[in-house]
């Protein structure tokens, strides 16, 4: 998240504050468009804190890229995604596919963070997350993943069935400090926090946010924004 100016000059200290249409610029991903979308998925709700994810894939020749954008208000979690994608009857032209939903913070079952760490057995206090998976799940969808099943002999081919797990999740993002930077872990992190403590409170008790944590969506003059694992949105991969 953001820090304090350093007295000594420009440095990482210094960095802008991490606000949402800071963040939507960072990306590079058509801000101006996911903007927008947000605003309007807002509502004229004030985010109180946010999330940002954009992640790139490869299809064969194709580069695809897509955002989501995670938006808390008082009393919604507004989730926003954006894929690109070639038109159809024209793969020069590019289409921008949008989806917006407004989830009450009461809906909110659970938020699951699980962490990856490199060398456990050297853990230190205060060392790095390699990478984290957000997990959030409101809707009561399931996804089940099933294998088949062994009864632990390798010569044995008889049919044991299936074994799998079932896990609750309409949103999952993956953030690796590596492919998306060492601020954007501790921003997932910050923000799974902070939506924890919103779902468990009335809106009237939301805790106070740390310094920079997030701002108004605003429009200031910059480039883009004239004047947002494994990744899944829905369970997508």
């Amino acid at each position: 998240m953001s820090q304090s100016p350093s007295p000594n000059g420009p440095g990482p200290a210094a960095a802008s504050p991490r606000t949402l249409a800071n963040d939507l610029d960072r990306t590079g991903f058509y801000p101006r468009l996911v903007a927008d979308v947000v605003d309007d998925a807002l509502d004229g709700s004030v985010p109180l804190a946010h999330l940002v994810h954009l992640e790139t894939h490869f299809e064969r020749a194709e580069v695809r890229r897509h955002v989501t954008v995670l938006a808390l208000t008082d009393d919604l979690l507004v989730v926003t995604h954006v894929d690109e994608a070639p038109l159809e009857s024209d793969a020069q032209r590019t289409t921008a596919q949008v989806s917006t939903e407004s989830v009450p913070l009461a809906q909110v079952a659970t938020v699951v963070l699980s962490y990856v760490f490199t060398e456990p057995a050297a853990y230190q206090p205060g060392d790095p997350v390699r990478e984290v998976t957000l997990s959030i799940a409101w809707s009561g969808g399931q996804r089940l993943d099933l294998l088949p099943a062994t009864c632990g002999d390798p010569n044995c081919d008889a049919d044991h069935g299936y074994t799998g797990s079932m896990a609750q999740e309409d949103l999952v993002l993956r953030i690796s400090s590596e492919a998306d930077g060492p601020e954007a872990v501790t921003a997932a992190k910050h923000f799974a926090r902070l939506l924890r403590a919103a779902n468990a409170a009335s809106p009237a008790g939301l805790p106070p946010l740390a310094p920079g944590a997030s701002a108004p969506l605003t429009r200031p003059h910059v480039a883009g924004f004239g004047g947002r694992a494994e990744r899944g949105h829905r369970g997508r991969q």
